[in-house]
């Protein structure tokens, strides 16, 4: 997990009363108001006058050109730093990425939730977050995603142990086996049967030398497996037994960060 990103509040949008008709129309002050046509004002401002000096300089033909390489250029920007987590929105967060991936599995019938806390144990133990608790076909995943040096090589023995360079990652491993588990009895509690939760670290920066490994009953693979990681299992679950357990982790597992409309 990354515990570098800031966490940032996000506002909900407020819910219209069953009897309020939308409005007709939408003046130019809220128009201006909302943040998307700010941007794209801002982003086609920034375009038009970048074009025009290139014009001047260069001509016209590479003044257009330039102008439209800065809007899309900007697009590609705000795509990939845009998630539905606001504490993800930063650039270097690695949760991000997984995210992007996994919503690729949606038209699979997966559903998933993001950054979702998980509630003191019987001994009041609770410090965890699921990066990304998966629920689909095939089953339900705890998918935590970690940045590790890449400088360092990540092996393992026996199944037993991992380790990153010289460190052994004994702790991460049981952590995320906790969190998963923690996530299983909470959810089978609230469905009336028993839901298995799949731990799963995918790792990002070193290179793996294996497609899925477990240790320690925990999946380990490569950051830029994980939709490849779920889409080839087999199918275990209805589309019934996911909707049912998905509306149930919504219940029973909160945001880690309160604000936000992680799923």
């Amino acid at each position: 997990m990354e515990q570098d990103d800031a966490e940032q509040d996000a506002r909900g949008q407020p819910q219209r009363e069953p009897d309020e008709q939308p409005p007709e129309g939408r003046t130019y002050g809220e128009m201006l108001g909302d943040p998307q046509i700010r941007r794209w004002i801002v982003r086609v401002a920034v375009a038009v006058v970048a074009g025009l000096i290139a014009a001047v300089v260069f001509g016209g033909r590479i003044g257009i050109t330039l102008a439209i390489l800065i809007v899309i250029a900007d697009v590609v920007r705000k795509a990939r730093t845009s998630s539905s987590v606001s504490a993800w929105q930063k650039s270097s967060a690695i949760e991000r990425r997984t995210e992007k991936q996994l919503k690729g599995l949606e038209r699979n019938g997966y559903r998933v939730l993001h950054a979702r806390a998980v509630p003191m144990d019987d001994e009041g133990v609770s410090d965890g977050r699921i990066d990304h608790l998966v629920i689909g076909p095939s089953g339900v995943y705890a998918i935590d995603s970690e940045k590790w040096d890449k400088r360092l090589p990540v092996r393992t023995l026996s199944h037993r142990k991992l380790f990153h360079g010289p460190f052994n990652k004994k702790e991460r491993l049981d952590e995320a086996r906790w969190e998963a588990d923690q996530a299983s009895k909470i959810i089978g509690g609230q469905v009336g049967f028993e839901v298995p939760v799949q731990p799963s670290v995918a790792i990002y920066g070193p290179s793996i030398p294996w497609k899925v490994m477990r240790v320690r009953d925990v999946d380990v693979f490569s950051g830029n497996r994980a939709r490849g990681y779920l889409r080839r299992r087999p199918r275990i679950l209805t589309d019934t037994d996911v909707d049912q357990i998905y509306t149930a982790a919504v219940e029973s597992l909160p945001p880690k960060y309160p604000s936000d409309t992680s799923v």
